[in-house]
């Protein structure tokens, strides 16, 4: 026995040792070895990816009922099937594929074709508009006017008869309620030095004592333009006096130099305008003097901007002579004495005169005056709102007089004291057992005016609108006053003292709502049948109906 293996003896060999197997065997056995091994790898990972999926979409259930999944189990291992979608969404053309297209000649014919029944479509539609403007009616335009054009003035001839102090505060003490009565400007005085026929002694530029202070004056005129209301002053000369109002030709040239002046100052103390009587004298004695003051009056400042108003006062009565005197002077109002002619007929026909001579921007509107005295010492007292009415409907600007917005009488006194309503009035005519009755008639009075007013001021057919005549006799007379599109009005009045209708179909509309009524037996708001109305004894209606095209 050799000695290394003394030294190192052997286990004995264990009976159940397999027998190696022949090569050939051997190899295959190995390879399925190693494909059984990359088999339960593979299954494995697929296992572990479907399970981590699984986990970041959603629970699974057991039955596999989730929409959109498909689910089986086999050996632990979960399979999932995500469902296709059944609907694409087609994304467009990409780049390359649009530009493949593009140049392609059907598509270059499309694309012009398109173009051009783009422009004819536009070309179209601009000169379908330009047809439509053209054939359209156009929209009359609005005639130049001033602040004098869109309200009724309120003319005060004496601060000691208008209110109870006698002075210009008493007049800023009331401005409240001329505001009220929605009246545009106050025509104050003349309350200047003017000694009776010594044209020496005239000062216009100094206020007389009785009829107050500059510094009274000055109040009155903040306080109005506060209120939106402008303030014209009477500055005719020789006021007071018994001569011409302009005193006589060898002192007009001095008495025209002094008002020159005198303008230059009173608009720089924020007067805007000035009312003189007797101006055809003045015009024709010293035209040149006279074209010097008609240019201050319409020159305006920096400061004062706004046109001034030049508003002359005569005597004349016919139309002609009123025109005449328009024509000669250039003022910008004229009050006149042309609604003082007691048949009817004639007043009327002096109106449409005067309207076609002038138009409606340039004549004024009163009844009564500083020579006449007031509207309801003029006419029947029971005519007084028809008067009213008819100042406020004619075209042109409305000049009432202090009082007639509540039927004052003068009683032979040229300036009667204002009823103010105050509590000595009151009592006065309670003791005559007439206070219900005159309080009640003066409130319907101021009522009409502020009516009327308010109305003439907001509608521009009433402004400055057409005016056609309908029906004139001695008995009564109706007028339409239009203005382009805008509502018409139908004024209908009725002098005689018994009832008076129908008014007859010529020009009349089929339907007209009643806007104002001076008699009992219409109401404002209602609707009548204007062909067949009737007016009461002395009773004025005013009629309000739209454009018919």
């Amino acid at each position: 026995m050799d000695q290394n293996e003394d030294q190192n003896p052997k286990p004995d060999p264990v009976d159940t040792e397999v027998p190696d197997a022949p090569p050939e065997l051997a190899g295959a056995r190995g390879e399925e070895a190693a494909a059984a091994d990359a088999a339960d790898a593979t299954e494995a990972e697929v296992s572990e990816v479907v399970q981590d999926e699984n986990q970041e979409k959603q629970p699974m259930t057991a039955g596999g009922d989730q929409p959109g999944f498909a689910l089986s189990e086999k050996n632990g291992c979960v399979k999932v099937k995500l469902e296709d979608d059944e609907d694409e969404k087609f994304t467009g053309l990409n780049k390359e594929e649009l530009m493949r297209v593009a140049g392609t000649p059907g598509w270059v014919r499309t694309r012009w074709a398109l173009l051009v029944l783009f422009w004819l479509g536009w070309l179209g539609m601009l000169g379908g508009a330009a047809l439509l403007i053209a054939q359209a009616p156009r929209c009359r335009e609005l005639p130049v006017t001033h602040w004098w054009n869109k309200g009724a003035l309120y003319r005060i001839p004496s601060v000691q008869a208008f209110t109870y102090s006698g002075d210009i505060a008493g007049v800023r003490q009331k401005v409240d309620a001329l505001y009220q009565l929605k009246f545009k400007g106050l025509v104050l005085g003349p309350v200047h030095v003017a000694p009776p026929d010594d044209a020496t002694a005239l000062s216009f530029q100094e206020i007389a004592p009785e009829a107050g202070s500059l510094e009274q004056l000055k109040d009155l005129l903040v306080v109005a333009h506060r209120k939106g209301m402008s303030v014209v002053l009477d500055l005719t000369p020789n006021y007071l006096g018994s001569s011409r109002f302009w005193y006589s030709n060898a002192s007009v040239t001095a008495v025209a130099e002094k008002l020159k002046s005198a303008l230059v100052f009173w608009f720089s103390e924020g007067v805007d305008g000035v009312q003189l009587a007797d101006v055809e004298y003045a015009a024709a004695v010293v035209p040149s003097l006279w074209e010097d003051i008609r240019a201050i009056v319409r020159n305006g400042t920096n400061e004062q901007p706004a046109r001034r108003l030049l508003m002359g006062v005569s005597e004349r009565r016919s139309a002609a002579g009123v025109s005449a005197v328009l024509a000669s002077t250039g003022v910008d109002l004229l009050t006149s004495e042309v609604l003082l002619d007691d048949d009817m007929e004639t007043l009327v026909q002096s109106v449409l005169e005067l309207y076609s001579a002038n138009g409606p921007i340039g004549l004024a509107w009163n009844l009564g005056g500083r020579s006449q005295g007031h509207m309801a010492s003029l006419v029947k007292p029971d005519l007084v709102p028809l008067y009213q009415v008819l100042l406020f409907t004619l075209p042109g600007t409305p000049v009432l007089e202090y009082g007639d917005e509540i039927g004052l009488t003068d009683d032979d006194n040229k300036f009667p004291k204002m009823i103010w309503d105050d509590p000595a009035q009151k009592e006065e005519e309670k003791l005559n057992g007439t206070l219900k009755e005159a309080m009640a008639r003066r409130a319907s009075s101021r009522l009409l005016v502020r009516s009327l007013s308010d109305l003439r001021a907001k509608e521009r057919s009433l402004l400055f609108g057409d005016f056609d005549v309908i029906a004139n006799s001695s008995k009564s007379l109706v007028f339409v006053r239009s203005w382009d599109r805008n509502a018409r009005f139908l004024a209908a009045f009725n002098w005689e003292s018994e009832e008076a209708g129908p008014l007859g179909s010529r020009g009349l509309p089929p339907l007209a709502e009643v806007v104002v009524a001076t008699g009992g037996t219409l109401k404002a708001g209602a609707h009548v049948e204007p062909a067949k109305l009737r007016l009461g004894a002395g009773e004025a209606v005013l009629l309000k109906f739209p454009y018919a095209g």
